[in-house]
């Protein structure tokens, strides 16, 4: 995916570096086509019409309720609710999970807006919680924000793959009675220590937004071993007094006065979109692993380049990346600025996470004026030097050395322009 490229002189002494020859002309938003079994199973549910979820003919499951029991089997939860999406996943389990609006709830200050949103929609005020050099949360900093802020959930955000030490987490968390719901929207398939992501807290939430590791436009699930949790989550989906037909949730004797008390919130996942994932899901790991190999390229094209620091990942962590994050810890903002404009001339699309203002799917807490204001001095120093890249599968390995080799040229030319 490149060609021959001759620029102008006027255009080399801007760059300041030797004549572009490389140009990667993949696409960054372009997601590998369904499979022809999803595609087979949707045009059956259009054909015969029921597209709710509770729309059941005789004894028939349901698109969406066999897809729970599938979903809950994969991650090994007892129960599992399919939604219309990983926010209000996250919602769902903030308000199932007892917060009441004007609590405070713990969580990540590097995540992406629908985590703070969910806080905010369950009526909630978000406590930022710093991040290490590694993208994770900062667990000195979550001990001394348990004890400032008296929170008692923490929504802890899995942001772009990276897992903190679950281990040490849940221990801190347990000690000091604080529930912890997961946001997962990054790490389906994912574990620690051989347990899958999700499963540590009261509550795991997943997206399968297209840029997910399953694709059904929108969507996601709530997953718990919490029978009352569960309950709550279902018919805060929209469930009715349908919830036996839920494909995975507790006895009915558990829903009896749970029925009453719990709001109708309208967030069900349709059969549409269950019957384009469920052959999605047997084929997770196979995509989990094609990604982690497009990620390692990457990686081992970036290793030791100059200007550029990697998120070197620890043992314990089984991780699925479908993208890319990187520091240039030693560039300033003009500089910074400049790499995104360089690499964005030669095809490679860079997020940067230092930008004044939001752009696209990218923000950062200072963002969100709906919050309080608050100081996460390190997050922002992290934040200023990160960037971030798809990788969808559509690439091929041979693309992702490529991509490698020019973050390594512009990176570089900026670093020795210095």
């Amino acid at each position: 995916m490149f060609y021959d490229n001759p620029i102008s002189f006027k255009e080399k002494t801007e760059w300041k570096t030797l004549p572009v020859t490389q140009i990667f002309t993949g696409n960054f938003t372009q997601q590998e086509p369904l499979p022809e079994d999803a595609i087979e199973a949707a045009v059956a549910v259009m054909r015969h019409g029921r597209l709710h979820r509770y729309n059941l003919v005789g004894d028939e499951a349901g698109e969406a309720a066999l897809l729970e029991q599938e979903f809950a089997a994969y991650i090994g939860a007892k129960y599992c609710v399919a939604v219309a999406s990983g926010g209000y996943a996250l919602a769902a389990a903030l308000r199932a999970a007892g917060a009441k609006v004007g609590d405070k709830v713990l969580t990540n200050a590097f995540t992406l807006a629908p985590v703070p949103g969910a806080i905010a929609q369950a009526g909630c005020d978000p406590v930022f919680v710093e991040v290490t050099d590694t993208l994770v949360m900062d667990l000195q900093d979550l001990r001394a924000k348990i004890t400032q802020s008296g929170a008692k959930i923490l929504m802890l955000s899995h942001m772009r793959g990276h897992i903190v030490n679950m281990d040490l987490l849940m221990e801190i968390c347990n000690l000091a009675d604080v529930a912890v719901i997961e946001d997962c929207a990054h790490t389906m398939g994912a574990s620690w220590n051989g347990v899958p992501s999700g499963r540590h807290g009261i509550a795991g939430c997943y997206s399968t937004q297209t840029f997910k590791h399953l694709n059904s436009g929108e969507g996601g699930f709530l997953i718990t071993d919490d029978a009352d949790l569960a309950a709550r989550a279902i018919m805060l989906s929209g469930s009715y007094m349908l919830f036996e037909r839920n494909g995975a949730g507790p006895d009915k004797e558990v829903f009896n006065q749970i029925k009453f008390e719990t709001p109708n919130c309208s967030g069900r996942m349709d059969n549409l979109r269950a019957a384009i994932l469920r052959p999605q899901l047997r084929n997770l790991d196979a995509q989990c692993a094609a990604w982690n190999d497009r990620y390692r390229r990457v990686e081992d094209g970036l290793r030791d380049a100059m200007g550029i620091q990697v998120i070197e990942r620890p043992k314990n962590e089984h991780y699925v990346m479908s993208s890319f994050q990187f520091l240039c810890p030693n560039l300033s903002k003009d500089q910074m600025i400049d790499v995104q404009k360089r690499t964005a001339k030669r095809g490679v699309e860079l997020k940067w996470f230092g930008a004044d203002q939001p752009i696209g799917f990218t923000s950062r807490h200072d963002s969100w004026a709906y919050v309080e204001a608050q100081s996460v001095p390190n997050t922002d120093r992290i934040l200023s030097c990160l960037f971030d890249m798809r990788l969808p599968l559509t690439f091929t390995l041979e693309d992702c050395d490529l991509l490698a080799i020019i973050i390594r040229e512009e990176v570089g030319a900026v670093f020795r322009a210095d």
